[in-house]
């Protein structure tokens, strides 16, 4: 069982879901997609946040990004755990979530972590490109649930950098100033990035959000 790592090619898979069988690159199209494993249906933290992530689908659909769930339990289990999820998150879950009874899906993306439970997926998150590669990976405990508007910045972040030659600094938000990257010279940066460039220091330069 391999570690996936950013630029590797997400793997492919078919599987059954709440929304029936579900083929990964086919329901991705040419999209963006955030895959996120659960430990088990009818838990607390995973209530919250398939509840969160249903309230968060408008904001993910602005930036063509498909959500898909993953827990270790059947089908049938994921549609009457929804309506709990729907009833107390005052919601309606919007996306499939994956059953993965066999952990096939759950091995192959190295979802369980034997340290953490033998039994159960960690709280894994991949957010993966419309070329299928991976571009990014995070890992919670059980016992910690996931931030939503991280993962839309995120997702904002490798957006913005997968298609202008800038990185974001820290706690950047979309519309802030971005860094220029340190490969393009500043009197090439200066014609390149028209709203202005600052330089803080000869590899610290920054400019205006240019999609703003």
């Amino acid at each position: 069982m391999a570690t996936i790592r950013l630029g590797d090619k997400a793997p492919d898979f078919t599987a059954d879901s709440s929304m029936g069988s579900i083929n990964l690159y086919n329901y991705l199209g040419d999209s963006w997609g955030i895959l996120f494993s659960h430990p088990a249906d009818f838990t607390p933290v995973c209530t919250t946040e398939l509840g969160t992530a249903a309230k968060f689908k408008d904001e993910f659909d602005k930036r063509n990004v498909k959500m898909l769930a993953l827990s270790v339990d059947g089908s049938d289990s994921h549609r009457e755990w929804i309506k709990d999820i729907n009833e107390v998150q005052h919601t309606t879950v919007n996306f499939p979530i994956i059953a993965d009874e066999e952990r096939k899906v759950s091995d192959l993306y190295d979802m369980i972590h034997p340290k953490a439970d033998n039994n159960f997926t960690v709280r894994s998150v991949f957010i993966i490109a419309p070329d299928k590669t991976v571009k990014l990976t995070l890992t919670y405990p059980a016992s910690t649930g996931r931030n939503f508007y991280e993962l839309l910045r995120v997702v904002d972040s490798l957006q913005l950098t997968a298609y202008h030659k800038v990185a974001t600094p820290a706690n950047w938000e979309h519309g802030q100033d971005v860094v220029v990257s340190p490969s393009i010279p500043t009197n090439e940066a200066k014609e390149l990035f028209t709203k202005g460039v600052e330089e803080i220091k000869p590899y610290l330069r920054m400019t205006p959000d240019p999609t703003v």
